[in-house]
């Protein structure tokens, strides 16, 4: 059952869930306000100007600006209905939904008592607030803020939606695990390349902290850390490697 927060009208916040929250999601507002506003949702709120859906407005106008530039700047071969594409898989509601679901956001929610009582939060609600949060943080910390988050969250929905990869998005799947369980954020380490240079082929582990998963092999650097993320997720839960290096 969802264990989001319910809060009497009264209420300014709770300094030590909006704290977890902040930790969760890797930004530390200097105006807490807007990150309990960015969580309310309108049964939740004493006015439904007291919730989300301005920033929800906001939000998804930044998003989908930010992801533009992006793809603008990462694909310049890619023709105009190319980009078109991938924004639109990268900024849909289901991928939004999808983040905030693996960040755990829904035990942050601030709910109205009809609300609280579903087993489940809505995925219509879940996609939201991630764009609440965009918002938020780009009224906090203005644009670079807003960028660093837009790309940590959905950089890895970028490369997979730009290789044609839906369903497997190992890199995604393994920072969503990472920040949840422990955090932090994976990073890739460049071990060893070998062959011509028309024709590299590269050796790339993944990181969780101190701790590094067994490498990978890949014709490219994407398909090694893909590949490496895909192992580091299989070693945490307990599995054979599917891409054993040696």
């Amino acid at each position: 059952m969802s264990r989001s927060v319910e809060l009497p009208e009264t209420s300014v916040e709770i300094p030590s869930e909006l704290e977890r929250c902040e930790r969760r999601i890797g930004y530390t507002f200097q105006n807490k306000s807007l990150l309990r506003a960015a969580l309310t949702h309108a049964s939740g709120a004493h006015h439904r100007l007291a919730s989300n859906e301005r920033l929800e407005f906001l939000g998804d106008a930044i998003l989908g600006a930010v992801v533009c530039e992006l793809l603008f700047h990462s694909y310049p071969e890619n023709l105009e209905g190319e980009l078109t594409k991938i924004k639109s898989i990268v900024v849909s509601r289901q991928t939004c939904a999808k983040i905030s679901q693996a960040l755990g956001l829904e035990e942050f929610l601030i709910l109205g008592k009809g609300m609280t009582t579903h087993p489940t939060v809505p995925p219509s609600l879940l996609a939201d607030v991630f764009e609440s949060l965009v918002a938020a943080i780009y009224l906090d910390g203005g644009d670079p803020g807003a960028r660093a988050f837009i790309h940590e969250h959905l950089g890895p929905e970028i490369e997979a939606a730009a290789g044609g990869d839906h369903g497997g998005n190992f890199k995604s799947m393994l920072q969503q695990l990472a920040q949840r369980e422990y955090g932090t954020t994976p990073t890739y380490q460049l071990l060893d390349e070998k062959g011509p240079d028309h024709s590299k082929c590269f050796k790339i582990s993944a990181q969780i902290g101190r701790n590094r998963y067994q490498p990978a092999w890949g014709r490219n650097k994407k398909e090694a850390e893909q590949r490496a993320a895909r192992n580091a997720l299989s070693e945490l839960g307990g599995e054979p490697v599917p891409f054993p290096s040696d």
